[in-house]
């Protein structure tokens, strides 16, 4: 047993140094993003204002994904890593250097976050090719479950930690730590993790890389109905995120004291789910996994809050509706990793990236645009309606409860449709 566990530990030493040490790094990034949004919203007020700067590192990566891939398959995955770490946090020093001379504007932060957002752009598919060349593949499930307990941490530390930092040392004392979490990162990618080398074809022009990428996925046509499901998810997971606050802060019982507790209910939830897979043992049918975890988790949540006024249910709601999540997605990250050739995986992980997230910010727009300008409306008119009033309660925030209603029956609709469609093909796992 003890041998069985030395070799395990062995066999994952380069990936256990790079998942600890870039959750570090990532950590120390969003901190100094939750940080900057607060100093943004005391310098302006305005709630337009702050979400702009997710939106300015977002874009970049919806638009330019499906070019960054293919440059991930040209060049050598550990150095485009530490060049992108490089470039980003030298945007993060002109920050702190704006700052500390009383320079600092608001269209600096939407300038250098797209900067930064561009270099994540570039960095993210290869830190997953790179975790394709270092990560067995008997491995792949348990380490996606790591990698999820990581994203859950820091979701719920993120926010905890840069307010605290933000209130004792300021702006200062954040972007300090930030920086010294990249050079963590640094070191340990330099000197202490040793990634192979794929047989990418580094001669051949970018153009031709992407239309490669689109094309195994014409190809494969399993793959591309995943990405496509995924990117219904992540409309209505986005369109709830945008709801949510519409929800619980006109709510009686709720609140912005309530409103944090229910939204760090999610990341709870990933963690005990990323625990649990990295646990489970291989099921029969991957894909089907896939669709019913959040065929569970759409069809619940969103309902539970809809039709409900207690905020222990709204948690419950949550927990019920995330727990899953890290199930899904290490499902979903084998059949990737075990389809897709590795010299490939850099373009066609790009052109996912593409396809699947650029619902998202629809997903914000809707969510928000839907309660302020239909929903609300309506239930200021037609609330009173015996059947709506019991349903979705009356004054501000039986919009939201209505949307999240309407959220509910849309994320059913696409995961029983998606479903249909998928059992007509097979994914045979190694």
């Amino acid at each position: 047993m003890n041998h069985t566990k030395k070799n395990e530990l062995y066999e994952l030493k380069d990936f256990l140094i790079l998942w600890s040490t870039q959750s570090i790094s990532q950590l120390g990034s969003s901190i100094t993003a939750f940080a900057l949004t607060l100093w943004l919203y005391e310098k302006t007020g305005s709630s337009l204002s702050t979400a702009s700067l997710t939106i300015c590192s977002y874009a970049p990566y919806v638009l330019m994904s499906i070019f960054s891939g293919a440059l991930t398959d040209r060049f050598d995955k550990k150095k485009t890593m530490l060049v992108c770490d490089v470039l980003a946090v030298l945007c993060t020093v002109v920050v702190l250097g704006l700052f500390r001379t009383n320079c600092l504007m608001v269209w600096h932060l939407y300038v250098l976050n797209a900067i930064s957002g561009l270099m994540n752009t570039v960095q993210q598919p290869a830190s997953e090719v790179a975790m394709t060349l270092i990560v067995p593949e008997k491995y792949y499930q348990k380490t996606s479950g790591l990698r999820s307990l990581s994203r859950s941490l820091i979701s719920i530390l993120n926010p905890l930690l840069a307010t605290t930092l933000y209130s004792f040392t300021g702006l200062t004392g954040v972007i300090a730590v930030d920086i010294s979490s990249f050079i963590v990162g640094f070191i340990a990618l330099q000197f202490f993790i040793n990634i192979p080398k794929s047989n990418s074809k580094r001669k051949e022009r970018v153009l031709i890389l992407v239309k490669q990428g689109i094309g195994f996925l014409k190809d494969n046509p399993m793959i591309m109905m995943l990405i496509l499901f995924m990117a219904g998810v992540n409309l209505v997971a986005s369109a709830f995120e945008a709801t949510l606050p519409g929800y619980v802060l006109p709510n009686p019982k709720g609140g912005q004291s309530v409103l944090g507790i229910v939204t760090s209910c999610s990341g709870a939830a990933m963690i005990i789910g990323s625990l649990v897979v990295s646990l489970l043992p291989k099921p029969k049918d991957r894909v089907k996994v896939v669709y019913l975890t959040m065929l569970f988790s759409l069809g619940t949540e969103n309902f539970l809050l809809a039709f409900c006024r207690e905020p222990v249910l709204w948690c419950a709601g949550q927990i019920i509706g995330w727990i899953l999540v890290p199930v899904m997605d290490a499902n979903l990250d084998v059949i990737f990793r075990s389809t897709i050739p590795v010299e490939m995986q850099g373009r066609v992980y790009a052109c996912r990236n593409t396809l699947q997230f650029f619902t998202i910010p629809i997903g914000l727009f809707l969510g928000g645009f839907m309660v302020d300008n239909i929903c609300e409306p309506l239930m200021a008119t037609y609330g009173n309606l015996s059947i709506l009033k019991t349903l979705f309660g009356t004054k501000k925030g039986s919009g939201a409860a209505l949307m999240m209603f309407i959220l509910g029956v849309s994320g059913i609709i696409i995961c029983l449709i998606t479903g249909k469609k998928l059992k007509r093909y097979q994914y045979n796992e190694k």
